[in-house]
């Protein structure tokens, strides 16, 4: 902690040190850029990490933006920080870094894909760093979830992204009533277990999972949320289950409570922007019926395996629980079904069936209790 002219609790500095020398491996002289909003907890989190990253002989430098939701743009002095091309960003925010204001309107091209927001061209395209995100953390969060066996989970993910990603399609059922089935040709999964040391690797911290975005159009059946829900503006534990009908891919109907009608207010509102960023020249000719259309679309399910998380209404740390899985709403991972949110909810006690090829079949959790 030499340098810095804050103190740090030894419980935070702990985690923030394995994050910046183990989870990113950060080096001398290497840039880190943190950004971050004017709330206490993010701040205290992000300033513990400044601190870390100049333990490791790094070069941090903080930034503080106004809070950001799905809907806002990051700040223009944000997006210039990415021109100085950081080996390692951090995104320590209240809800999110911001959207990339003139990527989401032309896009940028690189290598035949396309990526509305320089941090995902410097991330995933040119591969020039490497990353984590940690939307809504708290210090608690922090301390308790960051400490783990990351070889162990690596293990984990390991094992269920080797089935998933030769899977023709995956099978989820819970008590809750989810009955659902996604089609998986052509995908793979994706880990977030922890290791994000090498240039163009990035995910959350707490770290935990596993997850895959579907087929297009192939999503059917029913998901029930009965666990917490990503709504535009905040996440929330479900009081009353969230019943969504999907069909072809696409949310079709919703019923429940306060946070089902939330959760449809937030869609609504993710269409109707849609449109209005392509009439104000935010997104290009065409792509807002691409946008207001991927609003139901179902983008992503994953599996928590962090063994310290738990449900808190943090979502950050919520999908990463054991004994859950989580579907998104919205865009996915795999560039193709672009939208303005991607709202995650959890389904608890599931049963997670495989489809192979040759038409064998592996449970990957069953009632909860992961199988692999």
């Amino acid at each position: 902690m030499t340098g810095t002219f804050f103190r740090v609790d030894p419980a935070l500095a702990e985690a923030a040190d394995i994050a910046c020398s183990g989870v990113l491996n950060i080096q001398r002289g290497e840039q880190v850029l943190i950004i971050t909003n004017p709330e206490q907890e993010v701040e205290t989190i992000s300033r513990a990490l400044y601190a870390a990253a100049l333990g490791c002989g790094g070069v941090p430098v903080l930034m503080i933006q106004g809070k950001k939701t799905q809907f806002d743009f990051a700040d223009p002095a944000v997006i210039a920080a990415f021109q100085a091309k950081p080996q390692a960003v951090i995104s320590i925010s209240t809800e999110k870094l911001g959207k990339d204001r003139a990527a989401i309107a032309s896009p940028y091209d690189y290598e035949g894909e396309q990526y509305d927001h320089i941090f995902h061209l410097q991330l995933y395209g040119e591969k020039s760093c490497r990353s984590f995100w940690s939307p809504g953390l708290t210090i608690e969060s922090f301390i308790r979830t960051v400490p783990i066996d990351y070889a162990g989970l690596g293990r984990r993910c390991a094992a269920i992204n080797r089935v998933l990603s030769e899977a023709v399609s995956v099978h989820v059922e819970a008590a809750g009533g989810t009955d659902i089935t996604l089609g998986l040709r052509g995908r793979r999964a994706k880990a977030d277990d922890g290791d994000f040391s090498r240039p163009g690797a990035g995910g959350n911290l707490p770290a935990g999972e596993s997850f895959i975005s579907p087929e297009n159009g192939t999503a059917q059946g029913l998901i029930v949320f009965d666990g917490s829900i990503s709504l535009h503006d905040r996440d929330a534990i479900i009081t009353e289950p969230i019943r969504c009908q999907v069909s072809g891919g696409f949310v079709t109907g919703i019923s429940g409570g306060k946070e089902a009608q939330a959760l449809l207010e937030t869609i609504c509102l993710a269409e109707q922007d849609a449109l209005e960023y392509e009439k104000t020249g935010r997104l290009p000719p065409g792509q807002g019926a691409v946008y207001r259309r991927n609003a139901r679309n179902i983008g992503e399910l994953g599996i928590g395996l962090n063994p310290r998380a738990r449900i808190t209404g943090n979502m950050l740390e919520d999908e990463k629980a054991f004994r859950t899985c989580h579907f998104a709403i919205g865009h996915n991972y795999d560039s193709d079904a672009p939208a303005l949110i991607h709202l995650d909810g959890l389904v608890r006690e599931p049963t997670i069936t495989a489809c192979l090829e040759d038409g064998s079949t592996v449970v990957l959790e069953k009632g909860g209790e992961l199988q692999t």
